[in-house]
């Protein structure tokens, strides 16, 4: 198809492993995001012995749904620019697991929450804390070969490509690069001024992997495929024509929604959007 389309863990319901992979891979999805979230639950699956994680691939490979990103938003709760030394410890820790864990089961990319602080107030202090942290971050993937991505976030500290390229050119590496939210980015827009593809375009050859979520003004999550602002297309075209080739539906499950009729009518939505934008670039399928 020339592209790949995963799913974010929380679109599902809770299940055991395998029926999650094989419901993402029934509806029209290539890969599953596990979420690492801020949760005492989540954050519980990095210290997960060696078993458990065979297990898990185990899983994947009996569906033919591969589990390939990680979103690691458990740093919202350990933030890794916080004041508190303790905090800014469990944060590296958890970085440390999070890798591991990647490594041990084959997940090429971490999505790293672009944030300094989230419960605290930012200031040069935790601006500071955050360079120092992340410098540590890289050394530890790029000990295990594992790519981390900032995600574009919806706080002044990292809501823009830009701003994310400015921690990349003070690291220089090539395992610390950027897997943005374009719903995010749009909401974004609407505050700077500024054109999304040109920021996207800012990122040129840094970009591993894109977040694909509907926005509206204020609104960041809970909202079906095509009836916010996001302009899919658009920013696809501009990321394909940069050579991505990666896109994970973002969204979440809702308790009285047809989940499964909601999972495929994601899945149609947005490779609808991805072909229409490939076919503009003159790309194949």
């Amino acid at each position: 198809m020339g592209y790949r389309l995963g799913l974010y863990e929380k679109a599902l319901p809770p299940l055991p492993w395998e029926e999650k992979l094989r419901n993402a891979k029934n509806a029209g999805f290539d890969w599953l995001e596990i979420s690492i979230d801020e949760t005492d639950e989540k954050l519980g699956r990095l210290g997960w012995r060696h078993e458990k994680l065979v297990e898990l691939k185990r899983a994947s490979e009996s569906t033919g749904c591969p589990i390939l990103t990680m979103c690691l938003s458990g740093h919202r709760r350990f933030p890794l620019g916080s004041r508190d030394a303790e905090i800014r410890r469990k944060a590296l820790d958890i970085m440390r697991r999070a890798v591991f864990f990647s490594a041990e089961t084959g997940i090429r990319i971490i999505q790293l929450a672009g944030y300094d602080v989230y419960y605290e107030d930012s200031g040069d202090d935790t601006c500071e804390w955050f360079d120092e942290n992340l410098a540590r971050c890289v050394e530890i993937a790029a000990e295990y070969g594992v790519l981390l991505g900032f995600e574009t976030m919806e706080t002044p500290f990292m809501d823009t490509v830009q701003k994310a390229m400015r921690h990349l050119q003070a690291n220089c590496s090539p395992y610390l690069g950027i897997y943005p939210d374009v719903g995010n980015l749009t909401n974004a827009s609407l505050l700077y001024g500024f054109n999304v593809c040109d920021d996207i375009a800012a990122g040129r050859g840094h970009i591993f992997a894109a977040h694909l979520k509907e926005t509206m003004p204020g609104v960041y999550r809970n909202l079906s495929f095509g009836q916010g602002h996001t302009d899919c297309v658009s920013a696809v075209k501009s990321l394909y024509e940069m050579g991505v080739r990666m896109y994970t539906g973002e969204f979440w499950y809702q308790e009285g929604l047809d989940w499964r009729q909601n999972l495929s009518a994601a899945a149609a939505f947005l490779r609808g959007q991805i072909e229409c934008a490939i076919t503009q670039c003159g790309g194949t399928l």
